[in-house]
């Protein structure tokens, strides 16, 4: 892979990132013994899985762009310079790729990303084809502040999009697997289900999360108010309430709906921390315009 990637960014100022995360191979020090000048390897302590090795890459690589791609030899280092082009050419954030002819197999591989793919694609509004494709192009200032955590990799568009990147997609090509064995499989898609809600919830509420606990919260609350109030003008008329199913209904609705406001009111308290202990902005400046006077 080395020699793949000095071959296709021939005559360009690049450099290499590994990230060796807790393999129990030799892959650490065969990289060692290639004393290779362009080249940082950046070793875990263990398994920390996808999304931390990217989340380490991004963080020590030093270029104004950053190319991400698995070390399986499945993505091909000379789709790098084409990517990097384009990208520049159309002043795009980030350029992802589309694994054209993929070399997988068709039932643990193939079937469950269609599936995780089109969920994402639907739910997200983000109407990209290809979400595992690691081989993408990013300025470096928008992949340092993406924030990729957990099994996030596979949501990096939503990501960018959360961050108003300008993105797109190109074919790529894809090489079968000559190396290793493949961790991916139908299980992963019901992973990805965890973490969508987890995406659409950064999407929609992270900067009002009041709107999405308040409301229920108030909704909640008005509803299990007016059961209450019904209940106690029956009480008011000799009536017998005790052991009612409305009297439980209505309890639980109005205790939950104060919890769902209490719970709102928190999260915006953590929202504003985030942002003012961390001198951050709500916002994302992509160019200040001036005129030719000014």
């Amino acid at each position: 892979m080395v020699e793949q990637i000095d071959a296709a960014m021939a005559g360009m100022d690049y450099e290499i990132v590994y990230v060796d995360d807790g393999s129990t191979d030799r892959t650490l020090e065969e990289l060692r013994n290639l004393h290779h000048p362009r080249m940082q390897i950046v070793e875990f302590r263990r398994n920390y899985g996808q999304s931390a090795a990217l989340a380490a890459g991004i963080e020590a690589a030093r270029g104004a762009w950053i190319a991400t791609m698995d070390g399986d030899l499945q993505n091909d280092p000379s789709d790098v310079p084409r990517m990097l082009q384009i990208a520049e050419e159309r002043r795009l954030d980030m350029l992802a790729g589309i694994r054209q002819k993929r070399q997988d197999g068709m039932l643990l591989r193939k079937v469950p990303s269609k599936i995780a793919n089109w969920m994402i694609r639907e739910a997200s509004g983000v109407h990209l084809h290809d979400y595992g494709c690691t081989l993408k192009v990013f300025r470096s200032e928008l992949a340092k502040s993406l924030g990729i955590y957990g099994e996030l990799h596979r949501f990096i568009p939503v990501l960018a999009d959360l961050e108003g990147a300008r993105m797109d997609e190109t074919p790529v090509k894809h090489h079968a697997r000559s190396f290793g064995k493949s961790k991916y499989g139908i299980n992963r898609t019901i992973r990805v289900l965890s973490d969508l809600l987890l995406i659409l919830y950064l999407k929609r509420f992270r900067h009002k999360p009041m709107h999405l606990f308040g409301g229920w919260g108030v909704l909640m609350t008005g509803i299990g108010t007016l059961i209450m109030l019904y209940l106690f003008v029956e009480k008011l008329l000799g009536h017998d309430i005790w052991g009612r199913p409305l009297l439980m209904l209505g309890t639980i609705l109005l205790v939950a709906g104060l919890q769902l406001v209490a719970l709102g009111i928190l999260a915006e308290m953590q929202v504003r921390t985030y942002y003012e202990s961390q001198g951050k902005k709500p916002y994302r400046i992509r160019e200040v315009h001036h005129s030719e006077q000014a």
